[in-house]
């Protein structure tokens, strides 16, 4: 086998380069995985292009798919040929957290992308435990999003989603389009998806929501409207601004529910008609993270595996962009000054 690989190797932020590095070596029940896709987060345009990683120079990318190709001699649960997409959280297994199952609150944990090498990368090893199979049929650029659909499962699994429950979607990224789809899973009567973009309303639509609504001043107003002025059971916020935040308290119900999925990069300053709504109304607000339960790495990742191949969870309409790994370095740069519109951004190490 080969001693050198190619990768896109973040130095400082906004300092990313396609450049040959050495294969890494795996021991015990570590396994190396033959990236074939990896997958843009959210998360990897702030973390390449502004905050860095943990370490420089360091392999970003944690979503990702790919084939095994060796295995360490502790190796039992798969073997060289399988195709499997990677769970990138390493959790201690030690701290309380970890002992209840609560693997994504761990107190010491690695994760792939950041903290160590990732996936933008033609190889990269990982623990056994890991190891996700993909369902047949799945190509390598769907399983390259069973991470971010795991994510959103998760939330859903914590806010809870009940049969006749109307639930509204602010942001129809991939998190938005996994969760409304994800509602319908769970018995969701009526899903509205809320965003800027008539094109990603479109997509909305194509994936299952029952209505759509163009974000504007209006959009409280609006969802009430189509909720005989109730407003909806649950509230998934995956936008991440100030706006839908605030308004997202607005739009639930009485004894509503409201999961925040999006990570907010701004103070987060509530109106005090707003924030009586959570007194008042007496709201549930949920925060979400990661995507993992016990055993690890949890039923958000099987599930996600079994709904796409029962038929009920679509992931190809969502990719907008497939680049090479090569271009990554001017992709990011695309990304981060909004040169195009996107959703689903893939790169391919081939």
């Amino acid at each position: 086998m080969k001693k050198s690989m190619n990768a896109a190797v973040l130095y400082a932020p906004a300092d990313l380069r396609y450049e040959q590095t050495e294969i890494p070596e795996i021991h015990g029940s570590e396994v190396l995985v033959n990236v074939k896709v990896a997958g843009v987060c959210g998360s990897d345009l702030g973390r390449v292009m502004k905050t860095g990683t943990y370490h420089f120079p360091t392999i970003p990318g944690h979503e990702f798919s790919g084939e095994v190709v060796a295995v360490g001699p502790d190796v039992t649960k798969v073997k060289t040929g399988d195709r499997v997409a990677v769970s990138p959280m390493h959790p201690c297994l030690k701290c309380e957290y970890c002992e209840q199952g609560d693997y994504g609150l761990c107190e010491d944990y690695n994760f792939l992308g950041s903290r160590t090498d990732g996936g933008f990368a033609e190889y990269v090893k990982v623990p056994e435990q890991n190891m996700v199979i993909l369902s047949e049929g799945m190509t390598f650029h769907e399983g390259a999003m069973i991470e971010p659909a795991a994510v959103t499962l998760h939330g859903m699994k914590i806010v809870g989603i009940n049969v006749g429950d109307t639930v509204v979607i602010l942001g129809c990224g991939p998190l938005g389009l996994f969760a409304l789809q994800f509602a319908r899973i769970m018995g969701a009567t009526t899903v509205i998806a809320v965003d800027i973009s008539e094109e990603k309303l479109e997509l909305a639509k194509s994936l299952g929501a029952d209505q759509v609504v163009l974000a504007s001043n209006d959009t409280v107003s609006n969802i009430k409207r189509l909720t005989d002025e109730k407003g909806a059971h649950v509230v998934i916020e995956t936008a991440g601004v100030a706006q839908t935040q605030e308004q997202s308290l607005r739009i639930a119900r009485k004894k509503g529910r409201v999961l925040f999925l999006g990570t907010a990069h701004h103070d987060v300053v509530l109106p005090p008609k707003s924030f009586e709504c959570i007194v008042r109304n007496e709201l549930s607000l949920h925060g979400s993270w990661n995507s993992y339960s016990a055993p690890f790495p949890g039923v958000e990742w099987n599930a996600t595996v079994d709904y796409y191949k029962a038929g009920l969870l679509k992931m190809k309409p969502m990719i907008t962009h497939v680049f090479n790994l090569s271009e990554a370095p001017t992709v990011f740069k695309d990304l981060i000054n909004r040169k195009y519109p996107f959703t689903k951004v893939l790169f391919e190490t081939n």
